[in-house]
Parts: structure tokens; C-alpha cells; sequence
């Protein structure tokens, strides 16, 4: 299955999908077999991730405070971000763990745009190299394959701030590994 950029005339995804897709969400905390069921369901069907509203609060995407996806297409995604005055330290400055884990959710999404959600996109290694601080503010990730392979990819991205000035460029070892492996894993405990 492969992730589609499928829209309505206004260039959303439809309200059915955004609500199956939060629902997919909720089931992935509840049981995580049935919400990667679900998730390859809706992946088959249109893109749940590709959409233009905020991340719903209590998710992953919530927390790190996303606020749309703005590309997802097999192996690239571009997604925009919140830096909230609660993700900073010192000055004001993002804590560098919110810029690690923006790069490297652009860089799981454009695995995902390519693979769908029958395998799991699991980072081996991941460097950043940070340039200059993220301010609270919009920020954008960008994510890239640089090379696939059958389980194993290497990706790279970058973090670029409203000016387009390049505040930091990760690059990543990532396995791929079956969905119902993981979901068995995480329900065994």
C-alpha cells in the first residue's frame, strides 16, 4: 500500500478520514493490533496523515505540536510546526530533543507515504546537527530518502524556520519492521 495525496476540490482530506484517522490514533493507544489494522485500512483508502488542522492534544503529533502535513509523498514529507513557549529552556530556545524528534518524524512519514503501515518505521541511528536555535514559531521538517532498501533505509532532513533558514539537518539509520511484530510486542508487555 502506498500513501496517496488523494484531496477534495478545497485540498483537505475529508472530515470522514481526519475522523478515522483520530480514531486510529485513540485505538493505537488502546490496542495496538487493532489501531495498525486500521491505519493500513485508511492508508489503502487516502492518506490519514496528510492533513491541513493541528494534531489532536494526547497524541505524539500533539506533543510534539504539529500543525499540518504539508507534503507526504513516497520517500519526502514536509510537515509544519508549533515551537510553544512549554517545548523551550533558556532565551526562549527549543529544547534540542523537540528539533531531533520533528526531523525525524518528517523522515518516518516519507517511509510511510512509501511503505504504508504494514511495517513499522523504527530509527537505528539518528545525528543532528544543529545551526542555529528554533524559536517559538513556525517551524517546517523535511524528510528525504536518500536510499532504500528491502528493511533497512537511510534518510535525511532538516529543519527550516519561516525565513527558510536552515536551522538544523539530521540524517537517520532506519529499520522497517512488520506491524503485527511490533503490535504482538507491545501487547505482550
Amino acid at each position: 500500500p502506498r500513501c496517496c495525496s488523494t484531496s477534495n476540490s478545497a485540498g483537505n482530506w475529508c472530515a470522514t478520514r481526519a475522523d478515522a484517522s483520530q480514531q486510529a490514533e485513540r485505538d493505537l493507544r488502546r490496542s495496538p493490533a487493532r489501531g495498525y489494522e486500521r491505519r493500513a485500512t485508511i492508508i489503502r483508502n487516502a492518506c490519514p496523515m496528510k492533513r491541513d488542522t493541528p494534531s489532536e492534544p494526547g497524541t505524539l503529533g500533539g506533543t510534539l505540536g504539529q500543525q499540518r502535513v504539508i507534503t507526504m509523498e513516497p520517500g519526502h514529507a514536509v510537515i509544519e510546526y508549533e515551537v510553544g513557549q512549554h517545548m523551550c529552556h533558556s532565551g526562549g530556545v527549543a529544547q534540542g530533543g523537540f528539533v531531533a524528534g520533528w526531523i525525524d518524524a518528517a523522515m518516518a512519514h516519507a517511509i510511510i507515504a512509501e511503505v504504508g503501515f504494514d511495517r513499522v518505521p523504527m530509527t537505528l541511528e539518528l545525528k543532528v546537527s544543529y545551526f542555529a536555535p528554533a524559536m517559538p514559531g513556525l517551524v517546517r521538517a523535511e524528510g528525504w530518502a536518500e536510499q532504500r532498501g528491502g528493511s533497512t533505509w537511510f534518510m535525511e532532513g532538516r529543519l527550516i524556520d519561516a525565513a527558510d533558514k536552515v536551522l538544523a539537518k539530521a540524517s537517520s539509520t532506519i529499520r522497517l519492521i512488520d506491524a503485527k511484530r511490533v503490535a504482538a510486542k507491545v501487547a505482550a508487555g
